[in-house]
């Protein structure tokens, strides 16, 4: 929760300096954005390789639970779908983009922004930033109402890091290979969805 309400600091500081051009330097003219991209996308390798345990800790799931990133990413879309039709003044594909963060805001707001302008970046990360607090503070009734693994699935890319620990004591340690293991390929998922659904 903490590092969500700071990225949105950060943002909100941002659209505060950009309206008042406290910097004076234009950002939309420059390539700066497409390069802290490159930066994060050479610190989200350095951190999955830095980790050999994730990956030995992914041969001890059982083949059922494989399935469970696949049906978190086709129930999302599906869902953003529906939601489209709802929104005449977006595209499916905007939807769509939107929602295959996943929960990634860091890294699919950058992405949308390049590709769709700042609005939809904005929309894209206040989208993800609701889907992880929603996760941490709803894991509970999730649990309760539609089962363990209901929390893992809400949570989208943040399983493996931010909704680790509220998915650890909602739904036992038990699942905690589960929830990195549903994290890490979602989180890899972002990425190439994003860009797919942008560029169509």
């Amino acid at each position: 929760m903490k590092g969500s309400l700071i990225i949105v600091g950060f943002f909100i500081l941002g659209a505060i300096f950009g309206v008042y051009d406290i910097i004076p330097f234009n950002f939309a003219d420059s390539n700066l954005s497409y390069y802290a991209l490159c930066a994060l996308m050479f610190c989200v390798g350095i951190s999955v390789g830095n980790d050999p345990e994730v990956l030995k800790s992914f041969r001890s799931l059982s083949p059922q639970l494989l399935l469970l990133p696949v049906m978190t990413i086709v129930g999302t879309l599906l869902g953003c779908a529906i939601i489209s039709m709802f929104l005449s003044h977006r595209s499916l594909t905007d939807c769509l983009a939107v929602g295959s963060g996943f929960g990634y805001y860091s890294l699919s707001s950058i992405f949308i922004s390049e590709y769709k302008g700042a609005e939809m970046g904005t929309i894209a990360l206040m989208s993800n930033i609701t889907r992880e607090i929603i996760t941490l503070l709803c894991a509970p009734f999730l649990v309760r109402f539609f089962g363990r693994l209901a929390p893992i699935s809400a949570g989208g890319a943040t399983t493996m890091d931010t909704t680790l620990p509220i998915i650890a004591r909602t739904s036992g340690q038990s699942f905690v290979v589960v929830s990195i293991f549903h994290g890490f390929m979602v989180d890899f998922s972002v990425p190439f969805l994003v860009t797919l659904f942008c560029s169509i």
